[in-house]
């Protein structure tokens, strides 16, 4: 496993398959006001337009609300995370 001399040796992933491996697991949507939602990627389009399930809100770090299903359109994202759900909530 070679990281960088040998040419093929290391597979080259675009932010359109990372986004397309993200789909149906748990992301940190961080928007540009510096709210971030936290839930299931459900859908995206080529404008960063997002669908999520199961989402929370979280303001300075902490949780304002949840939502069952949120819509985030795509001008106001500033970054998609993965995320691992924190393992002492329920």
């Amino acid at each position: 496993m070679s990281i960088g001399g040998e040419k093929g040796s290391v597979s080259t992933k675009t932010p359109a398959d990372f986004l397309k491996s993200i789909r149906g697991r748990p992301v940190v949507v961080k928007l540009n006001s510096g709210v971030d939602y936290r839930g299931i990627l459900a859908c995206l389009d080529g404008y960063m337009n997002i669908a999520m399930e199961q989402t929370e809100e979280y303001v300075n770090g902490q949780l304002k609300n949840k939502y069952g299903d949120a819509f985030i359109r795509g001008n106001n994202v500033l970054y998609i995370s993965t995320s691992k759900r924190t393992e002492g909530s329920s």
